[in-house]
């Protein structure tokens, strides 16, 4: 784990300094230089783009990651990286033509009569292009064992740009159409950046010869795109559907209450960028012992980690609530389900990466595309019942069900599960702190309540975490710390 803890340590700092760009946009400067209709739209537009993005990246993306380490040479690596470079064109094309000679049907389903959204229909396609081609440059860094940079461009840039766009706006210096357009744009720039880095370490050498197993490369990539697409269609799709129903505002309101609750699932995503081609090259190699180890340890540590998180956030939520404007408190349930639902997936470890690198990828993508299905039939059936914690218990439901299955399937075929003794120690000390605090704030200003209550969670909760060695790992890099102040 030496590797994985080195790197996705950096990228969870680099994570959770542009979520905290990320809290300053959603939270006090969307919410204040910006209508909440408009607000709505800009989360609409970038919602259904990231729906789309695993189509139009042809699910290269995954193939580079499985698929890279089994190849030995410079030219058969040329001509695999030459394939993985013009895939997404086969069907970026195609659909950008469709797209042309059907413009006005298009935009009329999509905006569902909603002039606002019609006229940034197009939008929608650019950003799913650039989306699509950020996440094969940055596949073609992690394979090379470099993912910090490519964390840097995919959790900070956007988000400070985003930001100077918001103050050009406050200070008139820019219009909101010209805001929409160019947050798009910087999206683009950061693909370009993203190409030019990937380049530079591993730089492209066109080669058209053929492969040997090109059959199977084609039939896996053709094949992930649902499991991307099925992913995406959980995460996504209730901010679609919201402004599907001509309510754009409440697309905004849900927005800050899923950016809150996603912060429970930063340290997946970090550590992802490094076990995901780590645990495909010990599938390729068949070292399942390797394999296990990752499983377990990711789990319990991000469990640790993102157990923190959660409490933090739905311990302080009330307070929070109080610095935002009215309007948006109606997400609190939001940001509990939703919370809840995070905490599974870290629970999870390496388990996507272990299932989509595998063998048996054709089968968890049948269960997904029937999971996707039951996510869209539970959004129609509980937004127009409930609004927006209708939409939240659509997610909730949709992701403890997809992660189930997941969980059992590795262990039918791996026999492997995640969990250990540790994991319900962590459980009971989660749960028991939750209750120990819930009800608990002190009577000052809610920043003071925050911090006070936050660092009072965080030394007996770490604490322990220390003491009883919940961790290793964890355990490890706290001790390297201490040592640090004892110096």
């Amino acid at each position: 784990m030496g590797v994985v803890i080195n790197q996705s340590i950096k990228n969870t700092i680099i994570t959770y300094l542009g979520f905290g760009l990320g809290a300053i946009n959603t939270l006090f400067l969307f919410t204040r230089f910006l209508s909440d209709e408009y607000f709505g739209l800009i989360t609409f537009i970038l919602s259904t783009a990231n729906i789309l993005m695993p189509l139009m990246a042809f699910g290269v993306n995954n193939t580079i990651i499985k698929f890279y380490s089994t190849f030995k040479t410079r030219h058969t690596q040329n001509s695999f990286l030459t394939l993985i470079l013009f895939l997404p064109l086969v069907v970026i094309i195609p659909f950008g033509t469709i797209g042309y000679l059907a413009f006005d049907f298009i935009s009329n389903w999509i905006a569902n009569d909603n002039e606002l959204v019609k006229e940034y229909v197009w939008l929608i396609y650019i950003a799913a292009i650039v989306f699509a081609y950020f996440e094969v440059y940055y596949s073609w860094a992690k394979v090379q064992m470099q993912s910090v940079f490519g964390n840097f461009m995919k959790e900070v840039f956007h988000r400070l740009g985003t930001m100077v766009l918001l103050f050009l706006l406050y200070l008139d210096i820019v219009s909101v159409d010209q805001l929409i357009i160019l947050i798009v744009l910087v999206y683009v720039i950061r693909t370009c950046i993203m190409m030019i880095y990937a380049f530079s370490i591993k730089r492209p050498v066109i080669k058209f010869s053929k492969l040997t197993n090109v059959s199977d490369i084609l039939k896996y990539t053709s094949l992930i795109i649902i499991a991307g697409s099925v992913a995406n269609i959980i995460l996504e799709i209730d901010k679609f559907m919201i402004g599907f129903y001509n309510i754009l505002e409440n697309v905004a309101y849900y927005s800050v209450a899923i950016y809150i609750a996603s912060v429970v699932g930063v340290p997946s995503r970090s550590m992802h960028q490094i076990t995901n081609p780590l645990t495909a090259k010990y599938l390729n190699e068949k070292n399942k012992e390797g394999l296990e180890d990752l499983y377990k340890k990711s789990s319990l540590n991000l469990l640790i980690i993102s157990g923190f998180i959660f409490l933090l956030i739905i311990l302080n939520i009330n307070e929070l609530y109080k610095l935002i404007p009215e309007q948006f408190g109606s997400g609190i349930l939001v940001v509990f389900l939703i919370g809840i639902a995070k905490l599974f997936d870290n629970l999870l470890g390496n388990n996507n990466a272990i299932l989509f690198n595998s063998d048996y990828y054709r089968i968890v993508l049948i269960q997904g595309m029937f999971l996707a299905l039951i996510s869209v039939l539970l959004n129609i059936y509980f937004i127009p019942l409930y609004g927006l914690n209708g939409a939240a218990y659509a997610t909730f439901i949709s992701v403890f069900l997809y992660n189930t299955i997941k969980i059992s399937f590795v262990y039918r075929k791996f026999k492997m599960l995640p969990f250990s003794e540790n994991t319900l120690k962590v459980f009971g000390l989660i749960t028991i702190t939750a209750l120990i605090f819930y009800f608990w704030d002190f009577p000052f200003h809610p920043v003071v309540n925050i911090g006070l209550k936050s660092i009072i969670i965080g030394l007996l909760y770490g604490g322990i975490c220390y003491i009883f060695n919940l961790s290793e790992d964890i355990t490890t890099i706290l001790n390297n710390i201490l040592k640090q102040f004892v110096k």
